[in-house]
Protein backbone atom coordinates (compact mmCIF):
# COMPACT_ATOMS: atom_id res chain seq x y z
CA UNK A 1 0.00 0.00 0.00
CA UNK A 2 1.46 3.60 -0.77
CA UNK A 3 0.71 6.36 1.32
CA UNK A 4 1.14 9.96 0.61
CA UNK A 5 1.89 11.47 4.59
CA UNK A 6 5.46 11.59 5.17
CA UNK A 7 5.18 11.72 8.65
CA UNK A 8 5.60 7.19 9.78
CA UNK A 9 6.10 5.82 12.94
CA UNK A 10 6.24 2.32 13.66
CA UNK A 11 5.36 1.03 17.04
CA UNK A 12 3.86 -2.04 19.48
CA UNK A 13 0.10 -2.05 20.39
CA UNK A 14 0.09 -1.49 24.19
CA UNK A 15 -3.38 -0.95 24.94
CA UNK A 16 -6.86 -1.15 23.83
CA UNK A 17 -10.32 0.27 25.33
CA UNK A 18 -13.33 -0.90 23.23
CA UNK A 19 -16.35 1.37 23.26
CA UNK A 20 -19.67 0.62 21.82
CA UNK A 21 -18.76 1.94 18.35
CA UNK A 22 -15.33 3.67 18.44
CA UNK A 23 -12.08 2.08 20.40
CA UNK A 24 -8.88 3.93 21.40
CA UNK A 25 -5.80 2.67 20.70
CA UNK A 26 -2.18 3.15 22.38
CA UNK A 27 0.92 2.78 20.48
CA UNK A 28 4.54 2.69 22.25
CA UNK A 29 6.90 4.10 19.95
CA UNK A 30 10.78 4.92 20.28
CA UNK A 31 11.68 6.64 23.48
CA UNK A 32 9.08 4.57 25.24
CA UNK A 33 6.83 7.51 24.32
CA UNK A 34 2.88 6.82 23.43
CA UNK A 35 0.62 7.95 20.70
CA UNK A 36 -2.64 6.89 20.16
CA UNK A 37 -5.29 6.44 17.31
CA UNK A 38 -9.25 6.49 17.36
CA UNK A 39 -11.21 4.22 15.32
CA UNK A 40 -14.40 2.18 14.48
CA UNK A 41 -14.53 -1.07 16.12
CA UNK A 42 -15.55 -2.29 12.66
CA UNK A 43 -12.06 -1.30 11.46
CA UNK A 44 -10.26 -2.34 14.32
CA UNK A 45 -11.61 -5.51 14.04
CA UNK A 46 -11.42 -5.63 9.97
CA UNK A 47 -7.54 -4.90 10.47
CA UNK A 48 -7.48 -8.15 13.16
CA UNK A 49 -5.28 -5.12 15.64
CA UNK A 50 -4.16 -6.97 18.59
CA UNK A 51 -2.75 -5.99 21.65
CA UNK A 52 1.44 -6.49 21.02
CA UNK A 53 0.93 -6.39 17.40
CA UNK A 54 3.96 -4.43 15.17
CA UNK A 55 1.96 -1.74 14.27
CA UNK A 56 2.58 1.49 11.36
CA UNK A 57 1.71 4.89 12.26
CA UNK A 58 0.98 7.40 9.47
CA UNK A 59 0.43 10.75 10.81
CA UNK A 60 -1.36 13.24 8.41
CA UNK A 61 -2.24 16.98 9.96
CA UNK A 62 -3.17 20.24 8.27
CA UNK A 63 -1.75 22.22 11.09
CA UNK A 64 1.53 21.39 13.45
CA UNK A 65 1.98 23.81 15.98
CA UNK A 66 5.18 24.35 18.04
CA UNK A 67 4.95 26.13 21.64
CA UNK A 68 7.86 27.51 23.29
CA UNK A 69 7.44 29.12 26.79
Amino acid sequence: MKIGARNRLEGEVVEIKRGTVMCQVKVRIVGNAIMESVMTLDSLDELGIKVGDKVRIAVKAVNVMLIRE
